[in-house]
């Protein structure tokens, strides 16, 4: 049986062949895997009633170490969204009682945000069952592969990082 993306360079294949469909079994595959991974782990997220960018929050804070606290700018930066994005993603939180804002105690000006202890449970709770899933949906893959696919993933990613225009 061959996959979709097979079916599509098949396709190509007899109605152009003067094409060169092999970025597709790349490319294509990829945004395929994109899409099933983000419904998957979307589903996890959402057991504990949380979308990908407030997991992304949460998970980020927690990242942080004690105190469990950042500026908007430093979400910002590390959840790699927009200032706007990072508001409305604290608003819903702190609406929640999952973090708190405050004023920054080395800049009376400045805030952070915080996480709050139900916060800190909660994302404590979610990032274990995050990564059962994640394990779960490279469970096809042996070790070997693994390690190899990561290592092509990150070169890759440094290339095309390093080359943004």
């Amino acid at each position: 049986m061959t996959d979709h993306v097979a079916q599509i360079r098949d396709q190509w294949a007899a109605e152009r062949p003067d094409l060169d469909t092999s970025p597709m079994a790349i490319i294509g595959r990829l945004h395929r895997i994109g899409d099933h991974l983000r419904e998957r782990i979307a589903r996890v997220q959402a057991q504990f009633g949380l979308s990908e960018g407030e997991f992304d929050v949460l998970a980020t804070l927690r990242r942080a170490g004690d105190p469990f606290e950042l500026s908007p700018n430093e979400l910002a930066a590390w959840t790699m969204v927009t200032s706007g994005a990072v508001t409305k993603r604290v608003d819903r939180l702190a609406a929640a009682g999952l973090v708190e804002r405050e004023r920054a105690s080395h800049d009376g000006r400045g805030r952070i945000v915080r996480l709050t202890d139900e916060g800190r449970a909660l994302i404590d709770s979610a990032v274990e069952a995050h990564l059962a899933n994640e394990s779960a949906l490279l469970a096809p893959l042996r070790e070997s592969e693994r390690v190899h696919l990561a290592t092509l993933l990150r070169a890759w990613s440094e290339a095309i990082e390093n080359d943004a225009g």
